[in-house]
């Protein structure tokens, strides 16, 4: 028989190839991103030849790790249904995904019904950090939070480095010629993110007159309902503004854009069985979800 591969070294191999991060793969593996980046380079010790390019923030396969990833996969798929079809299905079981509510209504909901026509077998939880303490850590499987970097530990994962956009009524956009005129409209605040105003203000050396009375909101939502009905402009998450954006609820004024300093990061998992099959099949969406909104240009 001809030298078989260690089936570990295999693993994290295919499960870095498919998320393109030697962190992703760690998290959905629990083991650490040292343990997963030492497997694979053990695996390309043993062919001689690499298998990824190792890019800053994202992995590449070689022509070699292109060619291989396919059979890897279909092999560890094909352990996986035999062992299932001799000892049967695992009972099914809720899998628990907590976001933060704007990113649950905004970007998950609306393409959670579609994942789910095509895994009907899966009972999906979608629940929201709005109410601290109402989920029991231990019964979240996958847990995505927004923030800086200093908030998570290594082990996170980021998905999506986040911008913000100024937004208004789409007459009312029409309207503004010029960020001294968007400065002088009704300035909608969201809580937590107070300082984008002034923070476009300074990008782009425009003065804001901070003496005007101002609209205050805790949630992104509620600024897109205000911005909508006309009440005035608000700094959005450009995430977060794409939906009511393509719905012609909303305009972009100029093409000005901040960087947030903030991130969706999918923190590791600390559910009864993280390794699941339904936790992996719900991770990876989530997961090429956000790849697919930065490639349409989400940010």
């Amino acid at each position: 028989m001809p030298d078989l591969p260690n089936l570990v070294w295999l693993r994290a191999f295919e499960a870095a190839a498919r998320l393109k991060s030697f962190t992703a793969a760690a998290v959905e593996l629990s083991l650490t991103q040292a343990a997963v980046s030492h497997q694979v380079r053990s695996l390309e010790k043993s062919f001689g030849a690499m298998l990824f390019i190792r890019h800053a923030r994202h992995l590449e396969l070689t022509g070699l790790g292109n060619a291989y990833y396919p059979t890897v996969a279909q092999a560890l798929d094909d352990i996986a249904y035999s062992t299932r079809g001799l000892i049967g299905p695992s009972p099914s079981r809720t899998v628990t995904l907590r976001a933060p509510i704007s990113t649950s209504v905004l970007c998950i909901a609306p393409r959670l019904g579609g994942f789910h026509a095509n895994h009907p077998q899966l009972r999906i939880r979608l629940v929201s950090s709005v109410w601290t303490g109402s989920t029991p850590e231990e019964d979240v499987d996958i847990d995505l939070r927004l923030g800086p970097a200093s908030w998570f530990g290594r082990r996170a994962h980021l998905l999506s480095e986040e911008s913000a956009i100024a937004v208004a009524a789409p007459d009312q956009a029409a309207e503004i010629g010029s960020l001294t005129d968007l400065f002088a409209q009704n300035l909608i605040h969201i809580h937590g993110y107070q300082d984008h105003w002034l923070r476009l203000s300074n990008q782009e050396g425009v003065t804001m007159d901070d003496r005007r009375a101002a609209l205050f909101v805790d949630t992104s939502l509620a600024a897109i309902e205000l911005a909508a009905s006309g009440a005035g402009a608000a700094m959005l998450m450009h995430r977060y503004a794409e939906p009511p954006l393509i719905q012609g609820r909303i305009a972009q004024v100029f093409g000005a854009e901040i960087p947030m300093g903030q991130g969706h990061y999918l923190m590791p998992a600390t559910g009864e069985d993280p390794r699941s099959t339904e936790v992996s099949l719900v991770r990876d969406w989530l997961v090429s979800l956000f790849e697919k909104d930065s490639i349409l240009g989400l940010k």
